[in-house]
């Protein structure tokens, strides 16, 4: 089986967010599996890669020009096939030094998703599979496309443009219509042959009027062409075992290293390590992730007792009252404005409890990554988080971390309180962990439910 996987970005080579990961972690998986994937990314940097062939593909005059191809080999992503078109070479995927969209980011990915077009045109997949808007206008740009799939990883970013880019498309320009623009990811959703979201949870969600933001009448009109699959997350990477990042290495059997991992982190931090229940955070700096709930929670870190430490990047808002709290009380909390993938490590394995609050969250990687490295999540009951984390309150014997009844500052406290009496108990403490580190959060489960998905299709 062959699959063609267009996507905007894929670790390590283009991230911004949790899709880079997402795509790189079923790709690998996917291959492992025998699956022969061409990875097609946009070319935003020139990234060297080995044994390189380049070639040069005709575009519609509306593109500005052809499409640059190269295809080789990434020492870390393996076999890629990167596009270079018109406008699309920039130092950040999406957004300007000011955070602001690049004004063209329309005419950059409808470019872009011509050139995927030209693609399956040229040499006909098994399954063309499409990510996030960026790649959704492809569908549109294909009279007759090969058996597709289109993974909404969120709902946030729907690329909705002007609607003068109907006008450019292959087939009937209905489905893109949006209420006088044009609607990339609404039209995808209905022309594919399946949608997938990255998580069970997030696909009832989004079918509901609250959680379909504008899209859930299409979405509900699915019916079971619309599929939930969990993500996974890269434990090559993501392992306490083997971790490079880590003071200490440790395991579910094993776990004394956990102690010399927290020292270090409290070390890092400017902390005694004084047996204060330590919490973590690595997120973007949106309100999505419920940031400014945890900037409310921080006045009662003294009552539970508790520390927080911060990584992230994003609203400078955010991070300027980030940066104020952990100044305010450099004893309680300590922020890090940016991404340190090293750092994110240490947390993991330093911290004692994880917090992700979020607003939505249709998957989420870092609490798999937390109860990967023993670090117990204190999450709200949405998306994604549902599907991973079960309440130890609730279900004494299953439970690999805590769930707040609520989306607010009220429910989030209520959350760490517990998490922190419960690690206070050693072997409460023990048991929550060992489970939420036994589980497999690999993506070899979820790459075997996309394959047989693709199976389904032929």
């Amino acid at each position: 089986m062959r699959v063609l996987f267009a996507t905007a970005e894929l670790t390590p080579v283009a991230r911004v967010g949790g899709l880079a990961e997402a795509a790189a972690g079923l790709v690998g998986a996917l291959r492992h599996a025998g699956i022969e994937v061409e990875v097609v990314l946009p070319d935003y940097s020139g990234v060297a890669l080995d044994d390189q062939v380049a070639t040069t593909m005709d575009l519609p005059a509306w593109a500005r020009g052809p499409a640059h191809i190269r295809r080789g080999r990434h020492p870390v992503a393996g076999a890629l096939t990167l596009v270079r078109v018109a406008g699309i070479e920039r130092p950040h995927p999406y957004v300007d030094e000011h955070g602001e969209g690049w004004p063209d980011n329309d005419r950059r990915f409808m470019a872009f998703s011509a050139a995927v077009a030209e693609l399956a045109r040229a040499r006909p997949p098994d399954v063309l599979h499409l990510n996030d808007w960026h790649t959704a206008a492809t569908i549109g740009l294909l009279r007759r496309p090969p058996p597709s799939v289109l993974t909404i990883h969120t709902l946030g970013y729907q690329g909705v443009m002007d609607g003068g880019w109907l006008q450019v498309l292959a087939v009937d320009p209905t489905p893109f219509a949006w209420y006088g623009s044009a609607n990339p990811l609404a039209g995808a959703i209905a022309l594919v042959d399946r949608v997938i979201t990255v998580s069970p949870n997030y696909a009832a969600e989004i079918v509901t009027e609250i959680g379909g933001m504008g899209l859930h009448e299409r979405l509900a009109a699915l019916g079971d062409r619309l599929v939930g699959i969990r993500n996974g997350i890269d434990t090559g990477i993501w392992d306490p075992r083997t971790d490079r990042h880590l003071p200490a290495r440790y395991s579910a059997d094993e776990p004394a290293g956990r102690a010399a991992c927290r020292a270090a982190l409290s070390a890092e931090a400017g902390w005694t390590d004084d047996g204060v229940a330590v919490a973590a955070m690595v997120s973007r700096l949106v309100e999505q992730k419920g940031i400014d709930l945890v900037l409310e929670a921080v006045r009662f870190l003294p009552g539970l007792p508790a520390r927080l430490a911060v990584l992230g990047s994003g609203s400078a808002e955010l991070a300027g009252d980030l940066a104020a709290a952990a100044a305010a009380d450099p004893d309680r909390v300590w922020f890090v404005d940016g991404y340190d993938e090293p750092l994110a490590h240490r947390l993991f394995a330093g911290s004692n409890l994880f917090l992700m609050p979020s607003r939505f969250e249709p998957c989420g990687l870092a609490q798999m990554q937390a109860m990967a490295y023993g670090s117990i999540p204190v999450v709200t009951d949405v998306g994604g988080l549902h599907d991973t984390v079960i309440d130890a309150d609730a279900d004494r014997a299953r439970g690999t971390g805590f769930v707040s009844a609520s989306v607010d500052t009220a429910g989030l406290v209520d959350g760490l309180h517990r998490a922190v009496r419960a690690w206070r108990h050693p072997q409460r403490r023990a048991g929550i962990q060992a489970r939420g580190m036994g589980h497999d959060w690999s993506w070899a489960e979820p790459a075997a439910r996309h394959i047989e998905l693709y199976e389904s299709l032929r």
